[in-house]
């Protein structure tokens, strides 16, 4: 498995990672990361844009949820028969956000072991034989930043973005049920986590977690604007009209 995934993933990402830092990013690891960090995010962006929307939506629905799940709380059946018909309505999957997370996780893997070594003498041995090796190795960004160091600054500019990130998500609503405010209040796990995680590590990691939040974060506005355009809150008040 270990050989599977290194000339599948590691192999192909660390080439490119090579590649961008020696002929676009100026020899600067940091922009070259930033750069192949956008790259993979266009790749896989139909997968990470249907499953946000999926995730955006089944926030909104929730109150209905809520209300199928009371009202059929003693017929286990009609509430499942229910809850697929309202997601059915609304073309959303619950699930969809389990395949993200299976098709991304050995990405995020790699990604983290390469970020965590760098680009060093001793790694040059998974060049492909058409590439050749960058004369000098400056493991910077813009020449500020150390990347194999830790950054606090960095630490808290990835929280940041992924608090808006989540912010963003949650829909507007006057809502105050115990869902609801658990919901809210989850906003806040996603950045104290990172700030755990982040707090240890090279601020190369920092990079990458930074521009993937920043990625995600246009991708959130961009789905808000559709559902927007597409007057999904007036379909979801349909939907109440429904259920009730």
């Amino acid at each position: 498995m270990g050989a599977f995934f290194n000339t599948i993933l590691y192999q192909p990402l660390f080439n490119g990672l090579v590649v961008l830092y020696k002929y676009v990013a100026f020899e600067d690891l940091g922009l070259a990361i930033i750069l192949l960090t956008i790259v993979i995010r266009l790749i896989l962006y139909p997968l990470f844009y249907h499953s946000f929307k999926n995730q955006t939506i089944m926030q909104r629905l929730q109150p209905h949820v809520q209300k199928i799940q009371h009202d059929h709380k003693h017929d286990k059946e009609k509430q499942a028969q229910a809850l697929m018909q309202l997601y059915k309505e609304h073309k959303v999957n619950p699930f969809s956000g389990f395949l993200l997370i299976l098709v991304q996780l050995p990405i995020l893997i790699v990604l983290y072991n390469l970020f965590l070594k760098g680009l060093t003498p001793e790694s040059f041995g998974n060049l492909y034989s058409f590439i050749t090796a960058p004369s000098e190795l400056h493991h910077s960004f813009l020449g500020l930043l150390d990347l194999s160091s830790k950054s606090i600054v960095i630490v808290v500019l990835a929280a940041l973005l992924q608090f808006l990130q989540s912010r963003l998500s949650l829909p507007k609503t006057n809502d105050d049920s115990p869902t609801a405010k658990i919901g809210r209040s989850m906003i806040y796990v996603g950045p104290v986590m990172t700030i755990l995680i982040l707090a240890s590590l090279p601020s190369a990691i920092g990079i990458y977690w930074m521009t993937t939040s920043a990625f995600s974060i246009i991708q959130q506005l961009i789905i808000n604007k559709k559902l927007k355009d597409k007057n999904y809150d007036r379909a979801i008040q349909g939907t109440s009209q429904k259920v009730s």
